[in-house]
């Protein structure tokens, strides 16, 4: 293809090679002999904690002591076997203030903040030697919301105290300055769900009041649910594998674990099966176009992708070099496949929606690739609201609704196509926390401008200012998630749940520096604990 005077080509990329090699391609028959076995353990294990909830919800003296045993379920992972017993809990009149935010049950006292306060209305210094205290208040803090003052003042009490503990030298290494030091570096509103359930497993073991048939059960549970991971990994290896893009495509970054983690994050729950794998599957063409733009940033090659993507055709690619031809076929034989999936649900329509998104992610390109032309530096706002990869983020939100069952509906699609507030602010917490570890890179590259310096020459600061400024959008940004979390209840929970755990992934991905790309020591330990090792038991 002949360059054109619009056309950009940019240095390529120097990515750090995949490190899993072939690890994921088969899988242990054995382990999958051993899961039936298991599985009949499962249910006697689920039947017993479903008695023990249901005669509890009779007795109004054990209603207290039930909202704890559900947060203890939410907590170990497996809220998917207790979905219908946690519903009727939670409608419970108790003395407890049991909010349900981002998915997990917050018990709080109705005076929790008369309790911690003086009559000057100073924390009081007491509550500096209640550690259970000072965590339950440090973990509220976190599902602040816009304007809520007192939470931020809080916020900066605890974290004060709390440091100081875990430094003191008398309890370094003990539990409590282990549970103190995990969550000053992630509370646990920010946390994934299936990450949580294996810090926490050991931890609710050692407690004396445990639950003996719920433990069993969230080691077993977790156990399972690894199986069918694996599986799917193991499935989506030897899918990518195929197209041999190390070789086709050596420009790009060649992520297929990393992918399958990503999906893995939005939704762990054995029901999203399809789902998940289909995401993790986007997530690899997603990154594949990036890496194709961001190396050449040819406008007639968006302009022919975007044409092709309106008739939706495997035929007809002339107009396209070798690599964009090898990722137009990925992406079609990805949407043929949901296609026959959906067809079988009777929702063969819902891929339009996908489709439609792509397009305007597509879009999104030109008019990236427009600014670097023009060597326009558009302003913060534009930059959040309509870069790529701000729409790439909508996007891969709206093909995480694929085959999710009867709960995705046209209204559903139609919801996340309006720009509701939940997406806006999801969207945006993911393009800061992207801009801010990826910035000095893209630059480097010769990048069209980043947030940061699309900040700094809109209101001529310091790139320490501009990085400070994003730090605060993203604690900003949550508190925009979990309020249009609690005020959209017309949106069913497991819908806002993948908005949510979008946002909780971040935090794994792209905290401090980008992990995806970068594929550093956290990510790996996640990853091998996830999909590698077996849970003690």
């Amino acid at each position: 293809m002949s360059l054109k005077q619009e056309d950009i080509i940019r240095p390529i990329a120097n990515f750090p090679r995949d490190i899993w090699g072939d690890q994921f391609l088969e899988l242990d028959q054995q382990e999958e002999q051993h899961g039936v076995k298991q599985e009949q353990e499962v249910k006697y294990l689920i039947e017993d904690v479903r008695k023990e909830i249901f005669t509890s919800l009779s007795i109004p003296t054990h209603h207290t002591e039930l909202l704890k045993l559900v947060d203890a379920i939410q907590r170990l992972g497996i809220t998917y076997y207790f979905e219908d017993e946690i519903n009727q809990v939670l409608q419970l009149n108790t003395s407890m203030i049991h909010m349900v935010i981002n998915g997990r049950v917050l018990i709080l006292p109705f005076d929790i903040f008369s309790k911690y306060k003086d009559e000057e209305g100073d924390f009081k210094e007491s509550l500096k030697d209640d550690v259970h205290g000072l965590l339950e208040l440090y973990e509220a803090t976190y599902m602040s919301m816009p304007g809520e003052s007192i939470l931020d003042d809080a916020l900066a009490f605890t974290r004060t105290c709390l440091t100081a503990i875990a430094n003191d030298p008398l309890l370094r290494e003990t539990t409590v300055s282990m549970r103190i030091q995990e969550a000053l570096e992630q509370p646990l509103n920010k946390r994934l769900p299936r990450i949580e359930a294996l810090r926490y497993i050991p931890f609710y073991q050692q407690q004396a009041y445990h639950n003996e048939s719920l433990l069993k059960l969230a080691k077993l549970g977790f156990s399972l649910l690894q199986s069918l991971h694996k599986k799917e990994l193991s499935q989506i290896s030897k899918w990518w594998k195929s197209f041999d893009v190390p070789s086709n495509l050596p420009y790009a970054r060649n992520r297929p674990v990393e992918c399958y983690f990503w999906a893995l994050a939005v939704y762990f729950e054995p029901q999203y099966s399809v789902s998940r794998v289909f995401l993790a599957r986007f997530f690899f063409i997603q990154t594949l176009l990036d890496d194709t733009y961001e190396s050449m940033m040819l406008m007639g090659l968006i302009k022919s992708l975007r044409a092709l993507l309106k008739q939706f055709k495997v035929t007809c690619l002339n107009e396209l070099p070798e690599n964009m031809k090898l990722i137009y076929q990925i992406l079609m034989k990805l949407f043929e496949e949901m296609d026959e999936i959906l067809l079988r649900e009777g929702k063969a329509h819902h891929l339009n929606y996908i489709i439609d998104a792509v397009k305007e992610y597509i879009e999104s390109y030109l008019t990236e690739a427009k600014w670097a032309n023009e060597e326009y530096t558009p302003t913060m706002e534009e930059h959040l609201e309509v870069s790529y990869i701000s729409i790439g983020y909508k996007c891969a939100l709206i093909a995480g609704f694929a085959s999710m069952g009867n709960i995705i509906t046209d209204e559903v699609f139609k919801w996340a196509f309006s720009n509701p507030p939940l997406v806006i602010a999801c969207c945006r917490l993911c393009r800061t926390m992207d801009d801010l570890v990826t910035y000095k890179e893209e630059e480097d590259r010769k990048h069209v401008a980043s947030g940061i310096m699309c900040y700094r020459k809109q209101f001529n600061v310091s790139e320490e200012q501009a990085c400070e400024l994003y730090n605060r959008k993203v604690e900003d940004a949550w508190k925009e998630v979990n309020a249009e979390f609690i005020s959209c209840k017309d949106v069913k929970l497991p819908i806002r749940m993948r908005v949510i755990n979008f946002a909780r992934s971040m935090d794994v991905l792209y905290k401090n520096k980008d992990n995806f790309t970068h594929v550093g020591e956290e990510l790996i330990n996640h990853i091998t604990s996830l999909l590698v090792d077996g849970i003690i038991t």
